[in-house]
């Protein structure tokens, strides 16, 4: 006890515990842990002298790991993707969704999703699978979307063979007990109700563009289960269902940071010659239908006086979304499109600016900046196989709708005209930077590996992506459509009101007014050629 205060009286001594401090670290046992001074005038910008050049991974190193595809004896594909690292992400991509609901109860690839990963012939329950999983540090996922059903399982690639043995036998051998389905019955009407009450209204606005723009035929089916038919799912629904649209031919298994040979090993072992718990046979009812774009109205009007954020109320906006019909991912013009998305850009009123917010997006410059009663106003666009929707979202005062519609008309009609080349080499940046900072992400990966070859049974790496990116707007009409008769179509109307409102204040012959207006303004500029020293149109899409 004695040696440990005489140690501490020893360090408190002197100049204090500073100049103690200062002393002891420039001791010789000391400083042959630093530099020692020896290097005091190189900056930091160069590399020290004796240290080894450390290597890094070169831009174009991914590209060595091509996407490769083997297609199996039943018509199931296989793909993957090799990446560093020693997790991997896995999963089973179908070609089935809402759009194909036409002949079915409107709502089963929700009612779907929500059964995912439930118990199977081989695992008794959900917590069975988890534990499965746990074991190899892996989370598992579905999603629904309008044309593709997604499982997919995140894990260790040494539980390469547990993890597509669990995703076949989750896709193939459901149970669908009575339990999961009153289960899910519940999940699903909760969903409903909290797709209703949430703030940001953007996911009930694209379901009812959606509706608007393709009138009761394939993407303009309800993507979410309709409150009325919630009860009337069953099992025998579901197996009707399933036996059309779980079929080989539709699969794809995708598999990011695995070896190819090894994943087709087990795609075969698990998914080849396999009796799903449907029943075999050749589908009979697959809808093979092409979207047609109708154009249209759907208004919805909702009191949320009764809804607050905490202390502060709900506000009171009235919220439109305008779509036109733009082209699907399958065409030429998809690039265009995308461009043209990123620039016009936009965002809300409060959200924090700076480097890549898009702060000089059209949207914001010409309509956020301008207007201080905009609460938001942001570009979307949408693109399906044989279609595709370019839309704006906008919210502000039900007071300002009528405004609000002809701000928001007046960018389409802006679109038909010049773009200068600095707004046009910014978003093509954007656009290219954004690309390849969502690809750094394993499961991003995967699901674009995934969606490509399920759509095109092939990929374009993110380096051929980023050269049609640049190519685009490089020769006159670079940017302009080959078919630009689908902008003179109806557009596609959608006015949300929150709170307690009355007819009067966004009634539909008003509404029906605000589509007649963009309608006429879109086919004023129907074959325009726009003159200047700009990049001829953004570019020149009629709007």
């Amino acid at each position: 006890m004695a040696a440990v205060v005489l140690a501490a009286a020893r360090l408190l001594r002197g100049s204090g515990s500073w100049g103690r401090s200062r002393l002891r670290f420039g001791d010789p046992a000391y400083r042959r842990f630093s530099s020692g001074g020896a290097y005091p005038n190189i900056p930091l910008s160069s590399p020290l002298p004796g240290v080894p050049k450390p290597v890094f991974a070169t831009v174009d190193g991914q590209e060595k790991f091509e996407t490769k595809i083997t297609t199996l004896d039943n018509g199931l594909r296989v793909a993957s993707q090799n990446k560093f690292g020693q997790f991997c992400t896995v999963g089973i991509l179908i070609n089935s969704g809402s759009r194909y609901e036409a002949k079915y109860l409107s709502g089963i690839a929700h009612f779907l999703e929500k059964l995912a990963f439930s118990s199977t012939d081989r695992f008794d329950s959900k917590d069975e699978i988890l534990l499965a999983l746990e074991k190899h540090g892996g989370i598992c996922d579905c999603q629904t979307s309008r044309d593709t059903t997604m499982y997919a399982v995140s894990a260790d690639s040494k539980g390469l063979d547990t993890v597509v043995g669990l995703l076949a036998d989750v896709v193939l051998h459901p149970r669908l007990t009575d339990e999961e389905i009153e289960m899910t019955r519940m999940a699903v009407q909760f969903e409903l109700e909290d797709l209703n009450m949430r703030p940001d209204p953007e996911p009930l606005l694209t379901e009812m563009l959606h509706e608007a723009a393709y009138r009761e035929n394939t993407v303009g089916l309800h993507r979410f289960c309709p409150a009325e038919n919630i009860g009337k799912m069953d099992r025998e629904v579901l197996h009707s269902y399933l036996r059309n649209y779980y079929t080989p031919d539709r699969m794809v298994l995708a598999g990011v940071g695995v070896e190819h040979a090894q994943l087709v090993e087990c795609a075969r072992k698990y998914l080849l010659g396999t009796c799903p718990a449907w029943g075999a046979g050749a589908p009979v009812h697959v809808d093979r239908s092409v979207a047609q774009y109708t154009g249209g109205i759907v208004k919805l009007e909702r009191d949320m006086s009764n809804v607050s954020l905490g202390p502060t109320p709900f506000p009171e906006l009235t919220h439109i979304m305008i779509g036109l019909e733009s082209c699907s991912f399958l065409e030429g013009d998809f690039i265009p499109f995308a461009v043209l998305n990123m620039m016009m850009g936009g965002g809300g009123s409060f959200s924090a600016g700076g480097p890549g917010k898009g702060m000089f997006t059209r949207l914001y410059l010409n309509v956020l900046n301008r207007h201080h009663w905009m609460y938001n106003a942001t570009s979307y666009h949408h693109s399906y196989e044989d279609t595709g929707l370019l839309c704006i979202h906008a919210s502000a005062d039900p007071r300002q709708v009528r405004e609000m519609v002809e701000i928001i008309t007046r960018e389409f009609v802006l679109m038909a005209g010049t773009v200068d080349v600095v707004e046009l080499e910014r978003a093509k940046t954007q656009l290219m930077s954004m690309l390849m900072m969502n690809l750094e992400a394993r499961p991003v990966i995967f699901e674009d590996v995934g969606r490509q070859v399920l759509a095109t049974r092939s990929r374009k790496l993110p380096h051929e992506l980023c050269t049609l990116i640049r190519e685009c707007g490089s020769r006159v009409g670079g940017l302009r459509p080959a078919s630009p008769s689908p902008w003179c179509a109806a557009p596609a109307f959608c006015p949300l009101t929150h709170g307690p409102c009355s007819p009067s204040r966004l009634n539909t012959d008003s509404a029906g007014t605000c589509v007649e207006h963009v309608a006429r303004a879109c086919c004023t500029c129907k074959g325009s050629s726009p003159q200047g020293g700009s990049v001829p149109g953004v570019g020149g899409l009629p709007a």
